[in-house]
């Protein structure tokens, strides 16, 4: 995929991502399989009259079962993402490539939502990006 296709109208590079990487996805759905193969259901019943832990069993399988769903196939340029996302509807109604285009971008309520997952890197990307470009950020990128 193209490097530029990476860069999500919020700022964030989705090949960064844990999503979009697939790499905990992927863990998990192996762990879900071996645990089911062991059969370890059954064996944690057992197993909480001693390890108390082994009680939130199911609740511990489910979990691995949400990771598994959170994968991006795409990054969200390219359809990626929901579909209802504020920014990237945004940006194609004023037909930005970015938020690095408004020159409000610091003032929009609709980075809020980033900032607890992904403190001010989106910020801070879109300020370079607006400073260097696109191709000077991609350029500049530690991989």
């Amino acid at each position: 995929m193209n490097e530029k296709s990476l860069i999500a109208y919020c700022g964030l590079y989705c090949g960064d991502c844990f999503n979009y990487k697939g790499e905990i996805a992927n863990l998990a759905k192996e762990l879900r399989a071996k645990l089911k193969e062991e059969k370890l259901d059954q064996v944690s019943q057992a197993l909480s009259g001693d390890f108390k832990e082994f009680k939130n069993f199911e609740q511990c399988y489910q979990v691995l079962g949400a990771l598994v769903k959170l994968r991006c196939k795409r990054a969200c340029r390219v359809g990626g993402g929901p579909a209802s996302c504020r920014i990237r509807n945004c940006c194609r109604d004023k037909k930005f490539q970015g938020c690095w285009e408004c020159r409000d971008f610091g003032l929009c309520s609709r980075l809020d939502f980033l900032k607890p997952l992904y403190d001010d890197t989106h910020l801070r990307n879109i300020r370079k990006i607006r400073k260097r470009g696109i191709d000077g950020f991609l350029r500049r990128r530690i991989h």
